[in-house]
């Protein structure tokens, strides 16, 4: 049988960015990904079709997986001939049981590389502000483990950690909080050494305090730090009011929905994270393309037929040109046609296709398309709309009235399941902040996946739509709209969030 491989991924701190790219090789080629609880969630979405995902996370003393248990799973999943990606927090180095695991690796003739990751005790005082060397007052750290082994006797050497002039980090350490700050003050530290506990850094929920080595512990108490959370002590703690650049990102800590399709879905997530927002994902709808579709096969095979072709969205484009294509034809085939695009995020689409739009009206609605083409149109012109299944009839209904007006159904938008409860608790905890929606059929499908009896809890939270059309599907419910951008497109929805 053949043997396969691990390779022990280093995953990062949280920031789904700070992922190497070697580290997100593995991800996409791996056969099974045995993934712990501090390794973002997100990087599974880049998994290749058919990987197996074990959950193996660990949270203080609570273990889904011993560390023995883990060793064998990675063991038995390689023997079957599998690459294995053991993805874990930080780095598999630092404090984080690899060397344990490529020691059982090896014992067990199984062949295994270890992928660096960037480790929290660098990167989580980074994004809290506080650099952990500075030539004034920091000029070495220390990385210390907050848990020594339980057969371990050996107490750390406080009195020489106490004598350290650079920066001392304690990870997964806040359990042991009173006795870390008691015993560095007992050899000699001062107590009013400042300390800063950084909890879950570099994600958007991250949360720090700031105190001394003399009142950190009851500041904890107060705040109610859990873990994961970091310890920082040392001078280089009093930086943060200059250098704390993460925290000061427009959307830091707000949590935002997105109900935009699977497919289309990573933009506006990418553009939330960016800003330091949590984006999270709620696909509601899917595209689903019309299979068999001889409908659009004979308008493809007779495109001289049209002088006018309009597109209303990415995936009218998207599958248009892939199917145009598929039958052997490219863009020569519409240098007779005038073309239209209404949004730019569909003007964009086209533009990848190697096509610049004749007419893109001033607005992204198709009211502002049929003003723009009925000064135009004559009566022998005739006009081809790919669209969706269940695209408003405005467009077709009203262009009828001048000339000829061919309309084909490219695609349905289906629903996609959510977790309702997940959605039902963050609303009644209040812990959504944004939701957002492109669509009218995104703003039904939210709906009726939370269930028409619970549309109530909506008014709870701000809910951000695209456009006018969206909007009236909103209110329609009942509901209100908090905002609605100028400019209909991804970029002036997110503009509406950070200048609310």
């Amino acid at each position: 049988m053949k043997k396969g491989k691990v390779y022990l991924v280093g995953a990062g701190p949280g920031d789904y960015k700070l992922m190497t790219l070697k580290g997100m090789e593995c991800i996409k080629k791996a056969d099974v990904i045995v993934y712990d609880r501090l390794a973002n969630v997100n990087y599974l979405k880049e998994a290749k079709a058919g990987c197996e995902r074990i959950y193996v996370g660990k949270a203080s003393s609570q273990h889904t997986l011993t560390q023995d248990e883990i060793n064998e799973v990675i063991v038995r999943k390689a023997k079957e001939g599998q690459i294995v990606t053991r993805l874990k927090g930080g780095d598999p180095y630092v404090f984080g049981r690899g060397a344990e695991e490529g020691e059982y690796l090896l014992e067990n003739d199984i062949p295994f590389e270890v992928i660096p990751g960037i480790t929290s005790a660098i990167a989580g005082p980074c994004y809290a502000g506080i650099p952990i060397t500075h030539r004034d007052f920091a000029s070495s750290f220390h990385v210390i483990t907050g848990h020594l082994k339980d057969d371990e006797n050996t107490e750390l050497n406080w009195e020489a950690l106490a004598g350290v002039k650079g920066t001392l980090v304690f990870l997964m350490g806040v359990a042991n909080l009173k006795n870390i700050s008691e015993n560095l003050i007992k050899e000699g530290k001062s107590p009013a050494t400042p300390v800063a506990l950084i909890s879950w850094a570099t994600r958007p929920n991250q949360s720090v305090v700031t105190g001394t080595l003399e009142n950190i512990y009851e500041l904890a108490l107060e705040k109610e730090v859990k873990p994961p959370t970091l310890i920082v002590i040392g001078e280089v703690v009093g930086l943060r009011d200059k250098l704390n650049f993460f925290e000061q990102k427009p959307l830091f800590g707000k949590n935002v929905i997105v109900t935009r399709a699977r497919e289309q879905s990573s933009a506006l997530v990418e553009k939330i994270s960016d800003m330091g927002g949590n984006a999270i994902e709620l696909p509601v709808i899917k595209i689903q393309e019309i299979e068999d579709n001889h409908e659009l096969d004979e308008c493809l095979s007779s495109l001289k037929a049209y002088n006018y072709l309009i597109f209303t969205s990415q995936n009218t484009v998207d599958i248009f040109f892939n199917r145009l294509r598929e039958k052997g034809l490219d863009s020569r085939g519409l240098a007779h046609m005038k073309i239209c695009a209404v949004g730019p995020q569909t003007v964009y689409s086209l533009n990848k296709q190697g096509i610049r739009p004749d007419i893109i009206p001033e607005r992204a609605i198709g009211e502002a398309l049929y003003t723009s083409l009925s000064q135009e149109l004559k009566r022998e012109d005739s006009i081809l709309i790919p669209k969706s299944a269940i695209a408003r009839e405005y467009l077709v209904e009203n262009l009828s009235k001048i000339c000829s007006v061919k309309a084909i159904d490219l695609y349905n938008t289906v629903t996609e399941a959510i977790d309702k409860d997940m959605i039902l608790r963050m609303l009644d905890e209040d812990k959504i902040d944004y939701i957002t929606f492109t669509s009218s059929s995104t703003v039904k499908n939210f709906i009726r996946g939370i269930g028409r009896e619970h549309i109530s809890k909506l008014n709870r939270t701000k809910l951000v739509s695209i456009g006018p059309i969206t909007s009236k599907t909103i209110l329609e419910y009942g509901l209100t709209v908090y905002k609605e951008p100028e400019i209909y497109t991804i970029e002036g929805l997110i503009e509406c969030i950070i200048n609310d």
